[in-house]
């Protein structure tokens, strides 16, 4: 019997619409299925009395996002589209913001960093300068770092390296643990994308490349898929009573999603998904009724890092209207509250009003003014928010990478241990390749090519 599809792609966020562009592009009948009733998974935004909220959180870089670019271009973004982050980076120790968090100036500058601290700061940037080229974000199992911690890291150097740099940036843009994450993917990360300064935002919100991709594609939202069953030429998709078979499909939805769908992977492959471990995420977006923000002397910040040496609530806040001006209607102001990974597991069952209470409390250390301004609060969690990098999965990658094509094919971040856009960019180029190589391009008498993004009746 003839497959109803050539290719089926579970999950619409990022990873899952690249992967259906790429093989779109390529001739093939394509259909992306998405149980939720929107595109963009952790990127996605939404709009509300002239605020742009973004519930996950991610930006991208001049370098280190080439994949992403490439896309960008093919799709036909403007350019402008993608501008610069307003404000600057900071850390909190000793009762104020320190700026330069990430820059290299840190080095001379301090960026919360005491004087011998950052003489070992000029350590670690020496070592990844002399093995640069072994920090490769592609394979970050090759690094000389091998599978040891953050924290293993941090121990060869003064504690401040771990408690004001180390820890604060992997607590906030990744959610991980020190004691549990891998430091080379960080590192490679870090080294890859350059500082702060060449951090760009889309301007009309995280999940603008998101709705380029999908516009183009045959989306079904509103569509959980409950089983992925294969033989050896083809995959059957079970989505409620219904079964989709396709000769191929991908599964670009979280490593513990993918082993809960899938569930006799071949053995390297059931290797690596189990120890893709993710870390669970929850921020709290304030919608204020003036632009207050954290600020480094009278500048106002777009990001301020709360180290866990100084706070066990939260773990940075944004301040979405220094970000882009277009976040929030003139005059007023947005705040994105994010919770320390410590404090996450407890909060997801919590009540809303509970959350937003303790971080919003919390945040007005940081922010004067907050507690006396007018805001409406949303809450928003993500059960599988960053992959964690840990050294079991660096250790098993290399197995994975290598292993032989077939039916099921995988793409996400956590493919590339690289918790970004990029990351999902680039496993959804090498997903959709893999799918090509095996299957030598569209069949003959293809079915109409169908574009439009719909919900599932």
């Amino acid at each position: 019997m003839r497959p109803d599809l050539d290719v089926a792609v579970i999950g619409a966020g990022i990873a899952g619409l690249a992967t259906a562009h790429e093989l779109r592009r390529a001739g093939l009948t394509v259909r992306v299925y998405e149980e939720q009733r929107h595109v963009g998974g952790r990127m996605h935004s939404f709009r509300h009395a002239g605020y742009t909220v973004d519930e996950g959180a991610e930006q991208i870089s001049r370098q280190g996002y080439r994949a992403t670019w490439e896309l960008i271009g093919r799709l036909g973004l403007p350019r402008e589209e993608v501008a610069p982050l307003g404000g600057r980076l900071a850390v909190w120790r000793a009762g104020r913001a320190r700026p330069g968090l990430a820059e290299p100036s840190a080095v001379l500058t301090g960026a919360g960093l005491g004087p011998r601290a950052r003489l070992d700061l000029a350590r670690l940037l020496g070592l990844l300068a002399r093995h640069g080229a072994e920090f490769d974000t592609d394979h970050p199992e090759r690094t000389p770092l091998g599978g040891i911690t953050l924290r293993e890291l941090a121990g060869r150097y003064h504690p401040d390296l771990h408690d004001y740099l180390l820890q604060p940036v992997a607590g906030c843009f990744f959610g991980w643990d020190t004691a549990r994450s891998a430091a080379a993917p960080m590192l490679s990360l870090l080294r890859e994308v350059g500082p702060p300064s060449g951090w760009r935002t889309y301007a009309d919100g995280m999940d603008r490349l998101a709705r380029a991709l999908a516009a183009d594609l045959d989306v079904v939202t509103g569509s959980e898929v409950h089983e992925v069953v294969t033989d050896r030429d083809s995959a059957g998709v079970r989505i409620g009573g219904e079964v989709v078979t396709a000769r191929a499909a991908v599964l670009c939805v979280p490593a513990p999603v993918a082993v809960r769908l899938h569930a006799n992977p071949a053995p390297d492959v059931a290797a690596y998904l189990s120890a893709c471990t993710f870390t669970p995420t929850l921020k709290v977006s304030c919608l204020l009724d003036r632009p207050l923000a954290p600020a480094a002397g009278n500048r106002p910040l777009y990001l301020l890092l709360t180290p866990d040496a100084a706070d066990g609530t939260l773990s940075g806040i944004i301040a979405d209207h220094v970000k882009h001006p277009a976040r929030a209607p003139a005059g007023k102001g947005l705040l994105t509250l994010l919770a320390d990974p410590r404090t996450v597991p407890e909060l997801l069952t919590a009540p809303h009003r509970e959350v937003v209470e303790r971080l919003t409390t919390a945040a007005r250390r940081y922010v004067p003014g907050l507690a006396s301004t007018g805001a409406q609060s949303f809450v928003h969690t993500f059960r599988h928010g960053l992959p964690e990098a840990t050294p079991a999965a660096l250790g098993r990658r290399a197995r994975f990478m290598a292993r032989a094509t077939g039916p099921v094919e995988y793409a996400g971040d956590w493919v590339m241990l690289r918790p970004s856009s990029e990351g999902a960019v680039r496993a959804a180029a090498l997903a959709a390749s893999r799918v090509l190589s095996r299957l030598r391009g569209p069949r003959p008498n293809d079915a109409t090519d169908r574009r439009t993004t719909h919900e599932a009746a």
